[in-house]
């Protein structure tokens, strides 16, 4: 029986990794700052430990096939680049050093597709463009670009898999995360969508092909982990269809989004914390479309489609809604 160490247990991507890992028969031991909060149960082959990213888990790693490092700084809205170097870069390099000293055979990293670059007329992104302009200004994606070329220069005892997820949809959504655009169109009367258009995928898929990156992934590269590239306006309309709801859809013209990053970036330089800024704006203006052609080829991950993706995450969304009218615990 393979044995893994896990971060970012409690999340979407993570909840969903420890499924599958604990159905694909590892043995898991899962970093969490508080045990309460997973809500599931531990059993022989799963187990948790309480501490965070700067913790001494050394004698955790002892005989661990892999580790695989999801938990990351994920917000939008803090101020400096410091703020997400110290989770999405310093953390990292204090976790693959341990790593190493324990002789770990592998060290999976999740990073983020906005490191690569997304499509234009030539062609959608893949594992080899550099990244363009707004995630060059996102310290987010800076953050994560950082540490993949660390651990890029550094894969020679260790060996080093990357993936980089495209936006994730599905079950086990609990803040929820990602899921929150859901929350844009469900249930409104008037839906307000941007022009542009993002790549998605199920997070299913991207726990699947986490597993399959231990197991294929070769050292020193990194995978796309994407499926459908679709317009707001085309992924708004998907909810529409599966909740049976018909919203007026309405286009949100870009110089008022490009006015609303400007009135962040003001704000931002008053030390005001807001998701609202130039790049962040301008990302919602562009199509962010990437291939999953590599990932499937050399990982052989089957994509399941985003319909599939947003029934899940509604279907979640729906028993936690139900659970907490009626006082009974919520599912991990």
């Amino acid at each position: 029986m393979k044995k893994v160490f896990v971060t970012g247990a409690t999340g979407l991507l993570g909840a969903n990794t420890i499924i599958k890992l604990l159905q694909y028969d590892y043995s898991v031991t899962a970093l969490v700052r508080k045990k309460s909060s997973w809500m599931g149960e531990e059993n022989e082959n799963f187990r948790l430990i309480e501490g965070d990213l700067f913790s001494d888990i050394s004698e955790h790693l002892q005989d661990v096939d892999a580790v695989i490092h999801i938990a990351a700084e994920t917000s939008q809205d803090l101020l400096h680049y410091e703020d997400y170097k110290k989770t999405n870069y310093d953390a990292v390099v204090h976790l693959f050093a341990q790593a190493g000293a324990a002789g770990t055979g592998r060290f999976l990293f999740v990073s983020t597709a906005n490191t690569l670059g997304y499509g234009n007329s030539a062609g959608w992104g893949n594992e080899e463009a550099l990244q363009l302009y707004p995630f060059t200004h996102s310290y987010y994606a800076q953050s994560k670009l950082e540490t993949e070329n660390y651990l890029l220069q550094q894969n020679t005892e260790t060996k080093v898999v990357i993936v980089n997820p495209t936006f994730m949809i599905g079950a086990y959504d609990r803040k929820p995360s990602s899921g929150k655009i859901i929350f844009w169109a469900w249930k409104k009367k008037f839906v307000f969508y941007p022009k542009g258009g993002k790549n998605f995928v199920h997070a299913e898929d991207v726990a699947e092909g986490i597993i399959k990156a231990v197991e294929k992934g070769k050292n020193g590269e990194k995978y796309l982990l994407a499926n459908e590239n679709l317009t707001y306006k085309e992924f708004f309309g998907k909810i529409n269809t599966i909740t049976g709801k018909t919203p007026v859809m309405i286009p949100i013209p870009d110089a008022g989004l490009a006015m609303l990053g400007m009135i962040g970036d003001v704000l931002r330089k008053l030390k005001i914390k807001t998701s609202l800024s130039s790049p962040n704006m301008k990302a919602l203006r562009i199509n962010n479309f990437y291939s999953n052609r590599k990932s499937s080829e050399e990982l052989g991950i089957q994509y399941q489609p985003i319909d599939k993706a947003l029934e899940d995450a509604i279907r979640f969304f729906e028993r936690k809604n139900n659970e907490v009218r009626v006082g009974r615990p919520k599912e991990s």
